[in-house]
């Protein structure tokens, strides 16, 4: 079952009522779960708002909410073939420089990057490294 639209809209304007700029796209309920989805992660203040809507509504019953939460996942990405020397230079490539072309490539702008990029090269006589 799909929440109403309604709810949506008075979700919205609740942490629009806080500054945040979290927006609620979507709510699915039924009889186990509440799915929530966000344009991004929320802030843990974003999560009691949140919370406090959904426990103030007649959508779900109140006694299987245990507690809002966020998805935890940490992945890894592995980037193969990578020159050592940067073109036209004769720096070899580091993990700053790994990070600035990162952020600078827009299917990672809602990415948080845990740990530093790790550079290896791949043996003395190639100049191709795996991040």
């Amino acid at each position: 079952m799909v929440a109403s639209d309604g709810h949506v809209v008075n979700l919205n304007c609740a942490l629009k009522g806080i500054k945040s700029d979290t927006i609620i796209d979507f709510i699915q309920v039924d009889h186990r779960n509440l799915i929530i989805t966000a344009n991004k992660v929320a802030f843990s203040f974003d999560l009691s708002i949140v919370g406090n809507y959904i426990k103030g509504i007649n959508i779900i019953d109140l006694n299987n909410v245990q507690t809002t939460c966020l998805p935890q996942l940490k992945s890894y990405l592995k980037i193969l073939d990578i020159p050592y020397i940067i073109k036209d230079t004769n720096t070899s490539i580091n993990s700053s420089v790994v990070e600035i072309i990162i952020k600078s490539i827009h299917i990672f702008d809602n990415i948080k990057i845990t740990s530093k990029p790790h550079v290896i090269k791949v043996s003395h006589k190639l100049d191709i490294t795996i991040i």
